[in-house]
């Protein structure tokens, strides 16, 4: 039997997750529909083709042997079933509010950590498939791939896979320590260096920050979805008119968004200045080892409370240049560099703690899951729309997921759905932004 050993990032979400606070990320696709079966017909497919996708074997167990006492792997699961991750739905009026019920439930972890759950829609002309892979299973990009095995045939790049050791079992281990062990003491020696210069940072970039009240709460385990769509050519019309990159755009969108959004509910927009976090992913295509999340972070403050929609962009815009300048190493965003410095029993024994710390370092989420720019399909039925979905820290209230497809942006916003009962007024706000924008920009 073959196994591959979690890299630490993955190792960490594994532990953070909680029963109450699942760290599954999601994506809900929908799709047009030829007629009312097409919902059934599709998830008979997914539920066929997942089984000859080897990714989506891949149970996650424990590993205590000494090189990685404390750890966790990815395995074949002697028993996989595809049934038992594919289920098909009652037809509903609503693709957002079944898939926010559905994001609720945590994955099984004693099999493959993710689930494919078919909607049809009850017009008959249209179905969805919200699609769930935990965080440790999958990132963002590896998701993708995993989803595309069971989707329908396309061109996507290949990347060189990267050979899987087999398993050396506990005296193997045990064997080679000796001669280990001097280069053990000076990657541990390194590791401590590299993570106390990390923690200096970020330490200098938190100082004075403190939590944005409207964007954390009580964690209740609830959750809400919902999904806003524009075309890409009207970021492209601001970004040409006023400069800065797309996501610059989107970016400013949300800040604009949350303006609008405290205001309209009471809650006030003065002198909130919510602190976002922008993963950044540090993979490097084909010699990225270890396999798994590789991530890093920018931490900018949001100008929810500047008026003016073009003042709202041009602080993103600073702000992201700074980060830039900076590099992915440094600022309060570098928190995820420290899960490669921590041994995997510290993962184990810390998650719980890392996870209710979330809040102290950023009160929101906004990050970007890039997606083919070519048409897909699920038994011949078009993909239409698709909604990136991350997963919610414990403790905060709101995360935003932004993609692009085929011309259109998307943002597929998770909520607590105890602590924004208004979500879709949150939504509403994102169109309304992309209108300001677009109308000072005189365009």
């Amino acid at each position: 039997m073959t196994s591959d050993l979690l890299a630490p990032l993955d190792l960490a979400f594994w532990h953070i997750e909680s029963e109450r606070h699942p760290m599954h990320l999601g994506a809900l696709g929908v799709f047009g529909a030829h007629s009312p079966t097409a919902g059934a017909h599709a998830a008979d497919l997914l539920a066929a083709r997942a089984a000859a996708v080897p990714g989506l074997r891949l149970r996650i167990r424990d590993v205590w042997q000494p090189l990685a006492f404390g750890g966790a792997a990815r395995e074949p699961d002697p028993d996989f079933d595809p049934l038992n991750h594919v289920r098909l739905h009652a037809p509903t009026a609503d693709f957002h509010a079944d898939a926010g019920r559905l994001m609720e439930r945590p994955l099984e972890r004693g099999r493959p950590p993710w689930e494919a759950h078919v909607l049809p829609g009850e017009d008959g002309v249209s179905f969805a498939v919200l699609f769930k892979f935990h965080h440790a299973l999958a990132d963002g990009l590896r998701a993708l791939k995993l989803a595309a095995g069971v989707l329908d045939p396309v061109d996507l790049p290949e990347r060189a896979p990267r050979a899987i050791e087999p398993s050396r079992g506990l005296l193997s281990d045990v064997r080679r320590l000796p001669g280990l062990v001097p280069g053990l003491v000076r990657g541990a020696l390194s590791d401590v260096g590299r993570a106390l210069d990390i923690g200096a940072s970020l330490a200098r970039s938190t100082l004075g920050m403190r939590p944005t009240s409207a964007l954390t709460s009580a964690p209740s385990g609830t959750r809400s979805t919902a999904g806003v769509v524009f075309d890409i050519d009207d970021v492209h019309r601001v970004r040409k008119t006023v400069g800065g990159t797309v996501n610059d755009v989107l970016i400013a969108v949300v800040a604009g968004a949350l303006r609008r959004w405290l205001d309209e509910r009471g809650d006030g927009s003065g002198g909130v200045a919510p602190r976002a976090l922008i993963p950044v992913s540090r993979r490097r295509p084909r010699t990225a080892h270890p396999q798994g999340n590789r991530l890093s972070g920018y931490l900018i403050r949001l100008p929810v409370d500047e008026p003016d929609p073009l003042g709202r962009l041009d602080i993103v815009r600073t702000a992201m240049i700074r980060n830039k300048d900076a590099g992915p190493n440094r600022g309060a965003g570098a928190v995820a560099l420290l899960a490669d410095h921590v041994p995997a029993l510290g993962h184990r024994l810390g998650g719980p703690l890392v996870g209710q710390a979330a809040r102290l370092w950023f009160d929101i989420l906004v990050t970007s899951v890039p997606l083919p720019g070519l048409g897909l399909r699920l038994g011949g039925h078009e993909l239409r729309e698709v909604y990136p979905l991350a997963p919610l820290a414990p403790g905060q209230a709101l995360a935003v997921a932004i993609s692009t497809y085929r011309g259109r942006v998307h943002y597929g916003l998770v909520a607590d759905a105890e602590a924004v009962p208004d979500l879709d007024r949150f939504a509403y706000a994102v169109s309304v932004e992309v209108s300001a924008l677009l109308a000072a920009c005189g365009v």
